[in-house]
């Protein structure tokens, strides 16, 4: 048997009375589910809240935006406007042109929609290996624990940044799959070995012994009773990915390592406005304003499931 997914618990708002000899006003007590308490805690975070609805209206606007602008506007990431070279905003070109012609805001908002879908993407898969190798690691021990603990060292100790940029070097335009896929393989050990020793405490908890004397196989076991025991961990540690990868790949393209033309993301945008940062300004300013904004939304909004999920965090918002 497994622990129930939304446990009684008394909501942290209980008013008790100062004073140890009379009894809290019985009325106050109210028993919440998990689920109700982390939502609340979230709730009253304020800055976690604006980091949500900024990461809403950014995927909204990567993902929608270039819809609505074409209809109004007529112009694609890829359309080029020989008569507007280097023009600052207008209402023809809201972000300005390129030296080419290309329209920023199109190519902008491309860029954004790739580098959102590189983060989630390796955010899951990192994360998701994690979960699977630490699991089976700590909850098997043995031989499997050596080996799959042996390839976690042999990964830390490989040089990432360099593996990555030589084979995406390789790379077609359109790779940027294989691009994830690079990033994410590198992305996955220390949660691994911090999920792993969560497994080693957990693995002898009275719901873990009574499923295996049930006769539930290890796979159910570690998917359906251990794994859901470490989701407050793996949550907060997919928000950490995907903020390390959008800034992962934006590094890697920024060095023509990443997504090739004539594709877009944030850092080839970066990396082609950089030169004309100061002399033309919208060349650089907003992809380089949405790199930052997104991360530093991802981090706050991280920060805020944290101390909604850990009940004993200052900042949860438990207390008034």
């Amino acid at each position: 048997m497994s622990l129930p997914a939304d446990p009684l618990v008394v909501a942290d708002d209980v008013a008790l009375s100062d004073s140890p000899g009379q009894a809290p006003p019985g009325p106050d007590v109210v028993v919440r589910g998990r689920r109700q308490l982390v939502m609340r805690r979230l709730r009253r975070n304020k800055a976690a809240l604006a980091a949500l609805v900024v990461l809403v209206t950014l995927f909204v606007s990567a993902f929608l935006g270039p819809i609505i602008y074409e209809a109004i506007t007529g112009w694609t990431y890829a359309g080029q406007d020989f008569t507007s070279f280097l023009q600052p905003p207008s209402p023809d070109h809201w972000f300005g042109t390129t030296q080419i012609g290309g329209d920023v805001f199109a190519q902008t908002m491309r860029g954004l929609q790739k580098s959102l879908l590189i983060g989630l993407l390796v955010a899951v898969i990192s994360t998701g290996l994690a979960a699977v190798v630490g699991a089976f690691a700590g909850y098997l021990g043995g031989w499997v624990d050596k080996v799959l603990m042996w390839m976690v060292d042999l990964l830390l100790v490989i040089p990432s940044f360099l593996i990555v940029a030589i084979i995406s070097r390789n790379l077609r335009s359109g790779g940027w799959i294989a691009l994830v896929l690079l990033i994410a393989v590198f992305a996955w050990m220390i949660t691994a070995r911090i999920v792993r020793g969560m497994t080693l405490s957990l693995r002898e908890k009275e719901f873990v012994l009574a499923a295996r004397f049930s006769g539930v196989s290890t796979p159910g076991i570690i998917f359906r009773h251990l794994i859901p025991n470490m989701s407050s961990l793996l949550i907060i540690d997919a928000t950490i990915a995907v903020a390390t990868a959008i800034i992962a790949e934006s590094g890697l393209s920024y060095f023509g390592f990443g997504v090739k033309p004539p594709d877009q993301s944030l850092g080839t945008l970066i990396a082609a406005g950089t030169r004309s940062a100061f002399t033309f300004p919208w060349l650089f300013m907003f992809s380089g304003g949405l790199l930052v904004l997104t991360t530093l939304a991802v981090s706050v909004l991280g920060d805020g499931l944290r101390d909604a999920l850990d009940p004993s965090s200052k900042r949860a918002g438990g207390s008034r």
